[in-house]
């Protein structure tokens, strides 16, 4: 019988989880009660898993933590405690989705748990923090999230609709979540993820249907901070056969303080985890802000770029592109697996073109040497290509070379 994972502080919601687990009961489905309520008692609570169980999962003893009277220090082992709990009853095929309810304190915690858990295994949110920015909760992965509407406090006209719904949800997605099992659905073929930003687009397509004609699934992956963390989720999820890494703008984000940043730790999955990759520097011309008025001031004099209203693009320097390029080296150099980087050296986006707005030889040139320089020595293979990024051929020859990586590799 599918399970459901409730998480959440009994000491503080204890009627409201015991009133989600009837329902979930009543659509047929199990239900184990992970308690991470810092002055929770057991057995009052209830629980399946007692709150001193969740913080010895999470280094700690719960006693110490009342006593200290560190509030946050308490939801830090809580939180690891709980996700430590998830993936144990995951791994004992005890778990076919998780849904957690809360205020941002909850939020937090139950998110963490959920946020441990693969892609594709269901997970529910509910939050009085799902109106506003919610990337602390979902992180990389595939939580869902609905919002409260009121407090998590009482079961009341408006939240028996909400929590109701909310297990109704659940409970539907853990069933077919037991149906299917583990493992991805359809067909099974090696799946290779892809980066793309709309100005690397037509080399990403053409790489994506080149690797499907080699017998590969392809994963394209939005490079906005989200999409490559969530490719390195999956790399590190054992789910990647391989990485055409095209477009790696993000980094150039998270160099300069673009808002498209994936993070100091983008473009290491892969090299940590020995997986085949091609990388490309698609779209280091740029880095990403908001509408025009939030740029800071402090780039005033630079090139910019009105994608939208409500992105603009910044083109980035000679300076920050070599500084790219010795990131990235760094990066690439001590992989594990099979590695080549293809430079396209007639542009990296489709504005950084012969006449286009981005056009800077220069600090392409930059990137280039930088990056040669740093992987000197290293057995990453450096493929010079002259042609732009989006010249056909590029993607596909990418793709080419990702097989033939992999293909060396088994």
């Amino acid at each position: 019988m599918a399970t459901v994972v409730l998480v959440g502080t009994m000491d503080t919601k204890g009627e409201e989880y015991a009133w989600i687990s009837d329902r979930v009961r009543a659509h047929g489905v199990e239900t184990v009660t992970v308690d991470v309520g810092s002055f929770s008692e057991a057995p009052a609570s209830g629980a399946d898993v007692a709150a001193a169980e969740v913080a010895r999962a999470g280094g700690g003893d719960l006693t110490v933590l009342r006593e200290a009277g560190d509030r946050g220090a308490a939801m830090e082992v809580m939180a690891s405690g709980a996700a430590a709990v998830v993936l144990r009853l995951h791994a004992e095929g005890r778990l076919d989705g998780v849904l957690g309810v809360g205020g941002s304190g909850g939020s937090s915690v139950a998110s963490r748990a959920m946020r441990a858990l693969p892609v594709g295994v269901p997970k529910l949110l509910v939050s009085t923090m799902a109106s506003g920015d919610v990337s602390p909760y979902v992180g990389e992965v595939d939580v869902t999230l609905m919002h409260a509407v009121v407090d998590v406090a009482g079961i009341n006209s408006v939240s028996r609709q909400i929590f109701g719904n909310a297990a109704a949800a659940i409970s539907a997605m853990a069933v077919e979540h037991e149906a299917r099992g583990d493992a991805p659905g359809g067909e099974r073929r090696p799946a290779v993820g892809l980066s793309m930003f709309g100005l690397t687009t037509p080399a990403v397509d053409e790489a994506r249907e080149e690797l499907v004609r080699l017998g590969y699934e392809p994963l394209v992956f939005h490079a906005t901070g989200a999409g490559g963390r969530a490719m390195e989720k999956l790399v590190r999820d054992g789910r990647l056969a391989g990485v055409v890494d095209l477009t790696t703008t993000e980094l150039a984000d998270d160099l300069v303080g673009g808002v498209l940043s994936a993070g100091p730790h983008r473009l290491e999955a892969a090299a940590a985890m020995g997986v085949p990759q091609v990388v490309s520097l698609g779209a280091l011309d740029m880095a990403n802000f908001g509408p025009r008025e939030t740029v800071p001031a402090e780039f005033g004099d630079r090139t910019f770029v009105i994608h939208n209203p409500a992105v603009t693009l910044m083109r980035t320097t000679p300076e920050e592109n070599a500084e790219l390029g010795r990131r990235i080296g760094a990066k690439l150099a001590g992989a594990h697996g099979p590695v080549a980087v293809h430079l396209p050296l007639r542009g990296l986006s489709g504005i950084d073109d012969e006449g286009g707005p981005f056009r800077d030889a220069a600090a392409d040139d930059a990137l280039f040497s930088a990056l040669r320089d740093a992987l000197a020595g290293s057995p990453v293979e450096v493929v010079d290509v002259d042609a732009h990024i989006n010249s056909p051929g590029f993607g596909r020859d990418a793709a080419r070379r990702l097989d033939r990586l992999i293909t060396r590799a088994v």
